[in-house]
């Protein structure tokens, strides 16, 4: 049985350096426009020096009695601020399949850890995440 393991890893070194060779698999792009959950709104995705940020670029339905900036912020110098030009998304990164980088939710406040990636449809994965356990939500794209 040794014997065996050896002619195996003999037959396997001179390709090893191949598969070292191979380039690390890039995320699919994820820039572009794109419309929220319900189409809420609409947040363009683009270069924001060495990562990727997503602004919203224009509100297309307000939740009805809610002011239009970000009054829920636990920074209250930052509550006037309109929500139109707002980074929801920051510090995006390729991280192989995917990418990875923070989510601000305008809604409650908080940033959470997040992770976005291409379906097969053409649609955007957008996940918030708190540890190990991610909301999932579908963008899709806007021409």
């Amino acid at each position: 049985m040794v014997a065996i393991t050896r002619i195996a890893v003999r037959a396997a070194l001179p390709i090893l350096p191949l598969f070292a060779a191979l380039p690390a698999q890039a995320a699919q792009p994820i820039t572009g426009r794109w419309a929220t959950v319900d189409g809420k709104a609409i947040v363009q995705i683009a270069p924001c020096g060495k990562t990727l940020c997503g602004r919203i670029e224009k509100i297309v339905k307000p939740t009805p009695g809610r002011p239009q900036t970000d009054i829920k912020n636990p920074d209250p110098a930052q509550r006037g601020k309109p929500l139109t030009g707002l980074a929801l998304l920051t510090g995006f990164a390729d991280a192989g399949d995917l990418w990875k980088g923070s989510i601000y939710d305008p809604e409650s406040g908080k940033t959470y850890n997040s992770k976005v990636s291409r379906n097969g449809d053409g649609t955007l994965k957008v996940q918030g995440c708190i540890m190990m356990f991610c909301k999932t939500h579908t963008w899709t794209p806007v021409r």
